[in-house]
């Protein structure tokens, strides 16, 4: 995606999570204690060590809460912090920083927690040729940003959504009748040179993907060993993908058994959120 695309995709969906939290009457509490002239300035910590990832999308938060808020980022994207580390200051009326509080803090305990989850994947198997990747498991409406904080994180997009890659699965396979029918036909809509990628379950419908002329596979939910096995079929003939079941605990198991790349659900599924704070200076 060009970053055009990127920052007015970034609007869109920081627009959405002002609208939940404000509505109309913005916020009705914050109004009815301060004067709109009341300045002030705040400093966002992060209380445990994490990757960060989000702030184009908190930075977004505050210039569409108010574009007289000043935001001065003290860290980058991507980069590992300590705990307790004041990632930015925030400084203009006091009513729009509160108002911008919750909306900014959510975005970047969410996507820094992906980044963070990430990055933990990528150390592990840094001493092996397997690259990290993401899924399409992502919250909806959400994909852009939890993809790119996989970026943060180390890892890598893979495809973005259905519109960008071919990806052949297990259900389309079952209604084509077999992997060659299938390769066959996408050939035959989108070009010979397309890449494909298919998604295989057994030994046989590996060969089948290969004699087709596949340019990566897709092994679902196999072990180790299965895609060691996969791999020496292969012969690096295409590259091979490790899906399925994959955790801290056993990615360097896939890592060695020579995947190339490991895609990992859990990366957007289950990253925990880390936790940030926005303190306003006395």
């Amino acid at each position: 995606m060009s970053s055009e695309s990127v920052t007015h995709a970034i609007k869109q969906i920081v627009s959405l999570a002002l609208a939940e939290d404000l509505d109309d009457a913005g916020d009705i509490t914050s109004r009815s204690i301060f004067s709109p002239e009341k300045i002030g300035a705040a400093r966002v910590i992060a209380r445990e060590p994490c990757v960060v990832s989000g702030l184009d999308a908190a930075a977004e938060v505050c210039l569409q809460v108010d574009r007289a808020l000043v935001w001065l980022p003290l860290v980058e994207d991507g980069q590992q912090v300590p705990a307790n580390t004041e990632i930015c200051r925030i400084e203009g009326g006091i009513i729009s920083i509160l108002a911008a509080e919750r909306t900014l803090l959510n975005f970047l305990s969410r996507l820094s927690g992906i980044a963070t989850l990430t990055a933990g994947f990528v150390t592990a198997v840094a001493m092996t040729p397997a690259r990290i990747a993401a899924t399409r498991k992502t919250s909806p409406g959400l994909r852009l940003l939890e993809k790119l904080a996989v970026v943060d994180g180390g890892g890598e997009l893979h495809r973005m959504g259905l519109y960008d890659a071919v990806l052949i699965k297990d259900n389309h396979i079952v209604a084509a009748g077999g992997v060659a029918a299938a390769i066959t036909a996408v050939r035959q809509a989108l070009g010979k040179n397309i890449p494909i990628e298919v998604e295989v379950e057994t030994a046989v419908e590996l060969e089948a993907a290969i004699a087709a002329g596949a340019s990566c596979v897709l092994l679902d939910n196999m072990t180790p060993g299965q895609v060691r096995d996969c791999v020496a079929i292969a012969g690096g003939k295409l590259v091979v993908e490790a899906s399925g079941g994959i955790t801290l605990a056993n990615v360097v198991d896939f890592a060695e058994a020579g995947a190339d790349m490991i895609s990992v659900g859990a990366l957007t599924r289950s990253a925990a959120g880390i936790d940030f704070s926005l303190e306003v200076e006395k």
